[in-house]
């Protein structure tokens, strides 16, 4: 019967399995990518191609919310200090929430969408189509091809696009500042750097790269692992989107209490 306790009983330990096999199979993969990253042959060019396919490819979208961001964000916050007289403190304020916060964030969600569904697109196609199982008759890795750059790849670009996404917003902001308060640029980025310490831009980056990271993991996992054609590729897209920006969140919450600590110290 469909209301019977025991068939219900039943339906949950089949979904619980299921979140542990899961859990054991993407462990497996990421211990699988340590494993292939340190040893030959080393995909120079294919990292650097994805490099330019994450990074430039990307610097469009990066740069219109960045801008946006910091105009948005400066109009907001201006009424706030206004009640108190200190619309001065807007540099500092807004320095403050794009370097520690909006920058990284932003960039890594952005990637998500945008770098995320196509790594997941792309190898879960290839892999519908057995390319991959091509790839390994004809004794090349697959893995270490089109798994390991683009995880490199994505590593070492999302940082690099949150520095351009921090500047391009405080640019923004700046704009926005200039037109109501007549702030000189000069003046504008003096405050904002004695705003920011060396604490808030390494933590910046460091949290980066392990946005990065996860990014490209999830993924190249959810794309190596799709099935069912083109449904499953579809289905590989969304879901390491979904994935990935859930991940992304637990780390910035993770990373905020790590720094924190070292703050208090």
């Amino acid at each position: 019967m469909a209301g019977d306790p025991s068939s219900k009983d039943k339906i949950i330990g089949k979904r619980i399995d299921k979140f542990f096999i899961g859990l054991e199979s993407a462990f497996k993969f990421v211990k699988r990518f340590f494993q292939e990253v340190w040893f030959p042959p080393y995909e120079f060019k294919e990292v650097i191609r994805q490099c330019y396919q994450i990074g430039w490819n990307s610097l469009p979208l990066i740069s219109l919310t960045g801008f946006i961001v910091g105009v948005v964000f400066t109009n907001q916050s201006r009424p706030s200090l206004a009640e108190f007289g200190a619309t001065s403190w807007l540099p500092a304020l807004i320095s403050i929430a794009v370097v520690r916060a909006m920058g990284p964030l932003v960039t890594a969600l952005i990637a998500a969408g945008k770098v995320g569904s196509s790594i997941g697109a792309e190898i879960g196609s290839m892999k519908v189509t057995e390319q991959i199982d091509a790839m390994e008759v004809s004794a090349t890795n697959p893995f270490k091809f089109l798994v390991v750059t683009r995880v490199l790849a994505s590593t070492f670009m999302i940082p690099i696009l949150v520095l351009y996404t921090d500047f391009v917003a405080l640019l923004g902001a700046f704009t926005n500042v200039h037109f109501n308060e007549l702030v000189s640029l000069s003046t504008f980025f003096v405050q904002v750097f004695d705003a920011i310490s060396f604490l808030d831009v390494t933590s910046s980056m460091v949290k980066s790269l392990f946005f990065g990271f996860t990014i490209g993991i999830v993924g190249c996992y959810k794309g190596y692992n799709s099935t069912k054609g083109t449904e499953g590729v579809g289905k590989a897209a969304n879901s390491a989107v979904v994935m990935a920006m859930f991940l992304i969140f637990i780390e910035e919450l993770l990373s905020l209490q790590v720094t924190n600590f070292f703050r208090q110290l």
